[in-house]
């Protein structure tokens, strides 16, 4: 017999839905049962209720239906049919979440960040010393944002060389690599890409943005040569770095090559370089591809959302280029009639990877310095919402998949 259950829909009758995702994740540490109700308005929530989630609805300004054992009945065996694309996933454990990120402040945001602290999702904060310790191991979920894996500092030399930020993170990441033995920074980041990667392989589940995607593949494509410029690292790049790039390794790109110009804001042909497409908010858009949530969940998780085509936004790296991504990688966003893929989804041993392209879902062309997005003017960002569905997505419980 069902018992009686709270309904948090995910359609454009919820109110919040970023702190939904956080009333979900609250209610998977008390206990709750939960199930993801895959494709079922928006891909919305169904909780045991009690006093105690309908208060925290309430308090949160989350939207929410109470169901009777009938209704709630009717729901699954809806979503149960097997002529339905929809289906019901248990989420089982709030997973622990780990953000890699610069100890002190620095002239960016990070739109993961900014939307776990708005959706009331608790994470710790990790940086080099923790990762090349081993700490990754305590964690299920991994971010990284705006990072740069290839020890050129963000490629920032030629607008903010003598920025006091910049001279200050050169410091401290050089400090940094010396006090941990390493010749150089970008010797030390290729150690970290190596345990993030030994993380994911032991079955982690990693989510980047922005620069933090590229930057990583390329950082393991170039681990026997040298692709930093002199100013970056004090000697002189290899003389054939296009030429001694191994692609076997990377998690999703495959066949780029890198630009060693320091004063170019770019770091590879894996990006789609921002200087020339039409940038312009009023008609750049993405479109969300459609999965099957009975033979395809994890893709039909990740791309969850209230709507299929979703507002742009720019990054250091805004998107890629479909002709370098592997086969073995799935797309799960594009931007129509052109070769740029916005998200994607991998598997890499026991453990998987989702990246998504740009810098801030609500801040189409975010420069450095300019002031962090007030997310309570976004609650129900279809853009924001993307990072959310890959918060839960560890907490599902893991399905063989239909042959």
């Amino acid at each position: 017999m069902l018992s009686q259950k709270v309904l948090i829909p995910m359609d454009l009758a919820q109110t919040d839905h970023l702190k939904a995702y956080g009333l979900t994740y609250w209610a998977l540490n008390k206990g709750v049962q939960t199930d993801w109700m895959l494709n079922y308005r928006g891909g919305s929530f169904i909780l045991d209720a009690n006093t105690s989630i309908i208060a925290e609805c309430r308090i949160r300004g989350v939207y929410f239906e109470q169901l009777s054992a009938t209704e709630a009945g009717a729901i699954y065996a809806e979503v149960q049919d097997e002529k339905s694309n929809m289906d019901a996933i248990k989420l089982e454990k709030p997973p622990k979440i780990a953000v890699y990120t610069t100890p002190g402040s620095r002239p960016w945001d990070d739109a993961v960040t900014m939307v776990l602290d708005y959706a009331e999702v608790s994470y710790d904060k990790v940086w080099d010393e923790e990762v090349l310790a081993g700490k990754l191991s305590e964690y299920d979920w991994l971010h990284l944002h705006h990072e740069d894996f290839t020890g050129q500092y963000g490629k920032f030399f030629a607008s903010y060389a003598n920025a006091p930020w910049y001279i200050q993170q050169v410091a401290l990441l050089e400090s940094t690599a010396k006090k941990m033995g390493f010749s150089k920074v970008s010797v030390l980041k290729r150690a970290v890409v190596n345990k993030i990667k030994d993380f994911v392989m032991a079955g982690g589940f990693m989510f980047a943005m922005c620069s933090a995607t590229d930057s990583y593949d390329i950082a393991i494509a170039a681990s026997n040569t040298d692709i930093c410029e002199q100013m970056f690292d004090g000697d002189p790049p290899s003389s054939n770095v296009n030429n001694e790039l191994h692609f076997e390794s990377t998690f999703a790109f495959e066949n780029f090559q890198v630009y060693l110009d320091p004063y170019k804001y770019e770091y590879s042909t894996i990006d789609v370089d921002a200087n020339i497409r039409v940038n312009n908010t009023e008609i750049d858009y993405f479109t969300l591809f459609e999965f099957s949530a009975k033979y395809d969940p994890v893709p039909t998780m990740l791309t969850q959302c209230h709507a299929n085509i979703v507002h742009n936004f720019l990054g250091q790296t805004t998107a890629f280029h479909k002709e370098q991504i592997k086969k073995s990688v799935t797309v799960l966003a594009e931007r129509e009639g052109t070769d740029e893929v916005k998200y994607i989804h991998g598997n890499a041993g026991r453990g998987t990877f989702t990246w998504y392209g740009g810098h801030d879902p609500e801040d189409y062309q975010h420069a450095v310095g300019d002031p962090p997005t007030d997310i309570s003017l976004h609650k129900n960002s279809p853009g924001y919402r993307l990072i959310l569905n890959n918060i839960l997505f560890p907490a599902a419980k893991k399905k063989k998949q239909k042959t």
